[in-house]
């Protein structure tokens, strides 16, 4: 086992941070809602993504990497799927050309993600592969009388259970028709919701005991969870627009199903996100893929680093709101840079204690970068150890240090004698022939910083830019 600082999480459940204690120990357990693979993710996707590895980098430290399980679903059955797979492979059978256009995807944002310097999760379900499972919750909560079979569907009774709501907060008599709810002559209650729905010839279908047909989008996540989690495990998350009605949903199939108090001890959201200062929408121009970022030159007229998205992800605390711009992303690609010039890799060498510290208080990541700056300083004045912690400190958040700064031994021909007679030349006050070093270095594109070590002496650092 890892660490025993005390985590802290807000949990949104109880609307309060509380210390994290974890079901068993020696097998902590997390599921995030990943995406619908219709299309190329957008950039709102990438900050669950992010936020939630920090997490689970994080619990890998403290309760150690075989400690902990991480799930992340793939929701592939969406009536956006199937439109496009009908006009994408219109000779295919309707299962089949979903599974085609769901690989791609599912494939891209793959990459897209570990771009982001994310680590893969330990598991990765389809909905597709979990219909088995599905019906089996469906079975079960109609055998105890919390589901009901109408016009062709089976619907959950949100009355069959007293403490609906308590996720988000909402009563029965709060889901009138127009909120977020589909409104039926054929439902007990306008907020009864869909577990297995009749389908057509020209939509995708399984067989189950209630005709052809497939699930609703919320049964997805309790049977994915319960077959590589349990009934209840530790921490549920996801974005702020998930709350209602998904996991609101889950938490009434997972429990009227199973007979728990909870589905998950923990429930994390993260904050929404605006563009420029706009909600991204396609009408108003501004929708931005994550691909588009990281392979074209859509925003800020050019392509940023996966590292880089990843740093402006996490500069605003996960829970608040987000503008993304590319102002910001200029100042995180500085502040990266300025962390990884003054990093020193060396195997073994383990994180910085202090910025452990501040993210255990609900991933404060603002603090913990304050503390990593102290570390930076340190290490811009010449202190190894330092630099060696800084380097483990970034590739624990999942950053690069590796190849940024070259050594001697790397360096093209002739660079590092240029900057020993630079060095000399500012040692002697020779300002104009040290100029001129530095000009023509930079034409060879090494780019030269300066410092001074812990005695005091000039020193200097280079890149390839």
């Amino acid at each position: 086992m890892g660490e025993t600082t005390t985590l802290r999480l807000h949990n949104t459940l109880t609307r309060a941070k509380e210390n994290f204690v974890p079901i068993d120990p020696g097998n902590v357990r997390m599921y995030v809602c990943g995406p619908t693979v219709y299309d190329y993710a957008h950039i709102g996707n990438a900050r669950p993504v992010i936020v939630f590895d920090l997490l689970y980098r994080l619990l890998r430290h403290l309760y150690g990497a075989e400690h902990v399980t991480y799930v992340r679903n793939i929701t592939d059955v969406d009536d956006k799927i199937n439109a496009r797979a009908v006009r994408d492979h219109p000779g295919l059978p309707l299962n089949e050309a979903i599974r085609k256009v769901t690989e791609t995807t599912a494939a891209q944002y793959f990459k897209d993600v570990a771009a982001l310097g994310t680590l893969e999760p330990d598991f990765q379900p389809r909905a597709t592969d979990n219909i088995p499972g599905m019906q089996s919750l469906i079975t079960s909560l109609l055998g105890s009388r919390h589901a009901y079979e109408a016009a062709g569907e089976v619907l959950f009774d949100v009355g069959s259970m007293p403490d609906y709501g308590k996720l988000s907060g909402r009563n029965l008599e709060d889901n009138l028709a127009g909120a977020r709810v589909e409104v039926d002559a054929h439902k007990k209650n306008p907020a009864d919701f869909v577990l297995w729905k009749q389908s057509s010839a020209d939509e995708p279908g399984w067989d189950s005991p209630w005709g052809r047909g497939r699930p609703g989008w919320h049964i997805e996540c309790s049977a994915m969870s319960e077959r590589y989690l349990g009934q209840v495990f530790d921490i549920h998350a996801g974005g702020l627009d998930l709350i209602f009605p998904h996991h609101e949903n889950e938490i009434a199939q997972s429990r009227c199903a199973h007979g728990t108090p909870v589905m998950a001890s923990y429930w994390l959201h993260n904050g929404f996100l605006q563009v420029e200062g706009q909600k991204m929408s396609k009408s108003l121009g501004n929708f931005i893929t994550m691909h588009e970022l990281l392979e074209a030159e859509k925003f800020g007229g050019r392509k940023w680093p996966g590292e880089v998205l990843r740093l402006a992800m996490l500069m605003t605390h996960y829970r608040e709101p987000i503008d993304f711009s590319v102002k910001r992303l200029e100042e995180a690609e500085q502040k990266l840079r300025d962390w990884q010039r003054a990093a020193k890799p060396k195997p073994g060498t383990p994180p910085e204690p202090s910025v452990i510290a501040e993210l255990t208080d609900d991933l404060n990541f603002h603090r913990a970068a304050v503390a990593l700056d102290v570390v930076a300083r340190k290490a811009n004045r010449g202190t190894e150890t330092a630099a060696n912690c800084l380097a483990a400190t970034l590739e624990f958040l999942g950053f690069t240090t590796n190849g940024l700064l070259q050594s001697d031994t790397d360096a093209p021909a002739g660079v590092a004698e240029a900057v020993a007679a630079r060095l000399a030349a500012l040692n002697t006050r020779d300002f104009a022939k040290a100029d001129t070093i530095r000009a023509q270095l930079l034409t060879q594109g090494v780019q030269l910083m300066d410092y001074k070590d812990e005695a005091g002496q000039r020193q200097t650092k280079w890149e390839i830019k």
